[in-house]
C-alpha cells in the first residue's frame, strides 16, 4: 500500500522512530523531520544507518509537496506548525501513529482515554486480561508506541492502548473494539485552544465504532453523559458510576456521596455488576481494592467493564483488583518517617487530579503543589483545601496563586518556596518545609495540580526528586 510512496514523519522521539522504521520496511520513501538541532536528536543516527532520510534543525520549505502521500506527526506537534499547515492546505492526510497502528494491526484494540486515570486504568486492564489468559499487549501513550506493538500483535492478542487527546485528534478511521472514556475536565487548552476541540478530540475514540463494538462510559461525568445523550456513541454502552446506582453496568453500592469534599467514611461499599440479562453480581468490597480512593474505584469499574467486554470471566478479575498496587507517580506510597506517610502524586498535572487525591485521605494532609502556569486561578481547589488540608507548601510558577487559594481557605500554615539555584534544590526545600508542618499520623502529599515543565523535564523527574527527598529527610 505504501511501496514507493513519499511519507513524511514530523518529530523523532519514540513514536516517530517506530513509525519511520515501519514505513521503511513497507518500502516507502521515508523522510523524518525534527526542528531540534541534530545534536539533540540521538535517534537520527539509528535511522540514518537504515537509509532513512533525517532532516534536523528546521522545517525546509520543500519538505511537504504535492507528491507526499501521507504526513505522520508526533502528537505533541501543534497543528499551527508550518509543515502541518502546509500539508493541510494541500489537502494531504495528517495523522498520528495511532491511525497507522490501527490500519496495520491484526489484533483487536481496547482504547482508553480521559483527562485523568488513563495509565492506571490501562495498566489495570492489562493485568486483568493477563489473568484471564487473553494475551494483552499494553502500549500507546503509556510507553511502547502503538505502531511498535501492532507489528508484533496477532489476532490472538488484545492491544490495550492508552490514548491522549493529542493522539486521537490525528485519527481518521481508527476503530477500537472496546473504547473507555474515564472523564473529561479542562486541561491541555494551550494545545486545543478551547474545550470544544478538546472534547471533539476525545470523542474521536467512538467516531467509527458500530453496535458491534463496546464503549465503557463514566455516567458520573457530565461531558460523558452529554456524549451519550446526543447519540454520539453508536457502540453498545457499558456504563459505570461511583456516585449513583445503575439499572445496568458497574456501580458502587452504597454510592459515594456527591459532595465536593467527601473524605472516606468507612462504609462497607461493594462493586456491583448487573449484566445484560439483568443478573446481579457482587464483584468485591471496595476496601479490598489494591489502591485507595474514590477516583481509583472509578478506574477499577472502567477496567472491569473493558475486561468483561474483551471476554474475561468475572472470577478472573478479582485477584488483579486486589493485588494491583498502582503506577509510579500516581498516588504512590513512598515511605513513612516519624509516623508521617509520604505519597508521590506527581502525575496530578491539573486541579481535578489533585482534588481526586485529596479526597482519598482523611483530613490530615500537608499538600505540596505548584508548577507550570497555564492561566488557571485554581479556585476549584478551595473547598477541598479547606476541608482536607492542614498546611500547604507551594513552588513553581503558580506558587503565588495556590498560596492565595490556601489563604482564602483559612489555612494558618502556608509556605511559598522561592526558586533556588536549581529545581532539585527547590523541591528538596519544599519537602523539608512540608515535613516541618507534619505530625505523626499526617500525610505529606506531592500533588501539584500543574504540569512540571516550568522547573522539570517531566512529571517523572519531579516525582523521583520528591521520593529521594522524602527518603533522605
Amino acid at each position: 500500500m505504501y511501496q514507493g510512496k513519499k511519507i513524511v514523519i514530523l518529530g523523532l522521539a519514540k513514536s516517530g522512530v517506530s513509525v519511520a522504521k515501519l514505513f521503511h520496511r513497507l518500502g516507502a520513501k521515508v523522510i523524518v523531520n525534527d526542528q531540534k538541532k541534530r545534536e539533540l536528536c540521538p535517534e537520527a543516527d539509528e535511522l540514518d544507518a537504515l537509509g532513512i532520510s533525517v532532516i534536523c534543525g528546521s522545517h525546509p520549505d520543500d519538505l511537504i509537496t504535492g507528491d507526499t502521500a501521507l504526513v505522520v506527526k508526533n502528537p505533541g506537534i501543534p497543528y499551527s506548525a508550518p509543515p502541518v499547515k502546509r500539508a493541510l492546505a494541500l489537502g494531504l492526510k495528517v495523522v498520528t501513529e495511532v491511525e497507522i497502528a490501527y490500519q496495520l494491526s491484526d489484533a483487536p484494540i481496547i482504547g482508553i482515554t480521559g483527562s485523568n486515570g488513563k495509565t492506571t486504568t490501562t495498566t489495570w486492564i492489562g493485568d486483568m486480561l493477563e489473568a484471564a489468559d487473553l494475551a494483552p499487549i499494553v502500549a500507546g501513550n503509556i510507553g511502547t508506541p502503538l505502531c511498535e506493538a501492532a507489528q508484533t500483535a496477532t489476532g490472538n492478542n488484545w492491544l490495550v492502548a492508552e490514548l491522549s487527546s493529542f493522539q486521537l485528534k490525528g485519527t481518521q478511521h481508527f476503530r477500537p473494539r472496546v473504547s473507555v472514556l474515564l472523564n473529561v475536565v479542562e486541561t491541555h487548552l494551550d494545545y486545543h485552544g478551547d474545550m470544544e476541540d478538546y472534547v471533539q478530540s476525545k470523542a474521536k475514540l467512538f467516531a467509527n465504532q458500530t453496535e458491534q463494538d463496546t464503549a465503557v462510559i463514566n455516567m458520573d461525568d457530565p461531558v460523558c453523559r452529554q456524549l451519550v445523550s446526543e447519540g454520539r456513541i453508536k457502540a453498545h454502552i457499558i456504563p459505570f458510576a461511583v456516585s449513583q446506582s445503575l439499572p445496568y453496568g458497574l456501580f458502587i453500592e452504597p454510592p459515594f456521596p456527591e459532595e465536593l469534599s467527601a473524605p472516606p467514611d468507612g462504609l462497607d461499599r461493594e462493586i456491583i455488576w448487573i449484566d445484560r440479562e439483568e443478573a446481579r453480581h457482587v464483584v468485591l468490597p471496595v476496601h479490598e481494592l489494591g489502591i485507595p480512593g474514590r477516583h481509583n474505584a472509578a478506574d477499577a469499574l472502567a477496567a472491569i467493564g473493558a475486561s468483561l467486554a474483551a471476554g474475561a470471566p468475572l472470577e478472573a478479575l478479582r485477584a488483579p483488583l486486589r493485588e494491583f498496587s498502582g503506577v509510579e507517580h500516581r498516588m504512590e506510597f513512598v515511605c513513612e518517617r516519624g509516623g508521617i506517610r509520604y505519597y508521590n502524586n506527581s502525575k496530578a498535572t491539573n486541579p481535578a487530579a489533585t482534588i481526586n487525591a485529596l479526597r482519598s485521605f482523611p483530613p490530615r494532609i500537608v499538600l505540596i503543589a505548584g508548577g507550570l502556569d497555564r492561566g488557571s486561578d485554581y479556585m476549584e481547589l478551595l473547598p477541598h483545601i479547606k476541608d482536607q488540608v492542614k498546611a500547604v507548601v507551594t513552588l513553581g510558577e503558580t506558587r503565588g496563586k495556590i498560596a492565595a487559594v490556601a489563604e482564602l481557605a483559612g489555612l494558618a500554615w502556608i509556605k511559598t518556596v522561592e526558586p533556588e539555584e536549581d529545581a532539585e534544590a527547590t523541591l528538596q526545600q519544599a519537602v523539608r518545609e512540608a515535613a516541618s508542618f507534619a505530625e505523626p499520623g499526617d500525610i505529606v502529599l506531592l500533588s501539584p495540580a500543574c504540569a512540571s515543565w516550568d522547573m522539570f523535564k517531566s512529571y517523572e523527574e519531579r516525582g523521583r526528586i520528591f521520593k529521594q527527598s522524602a527518603h533522605t529527610l
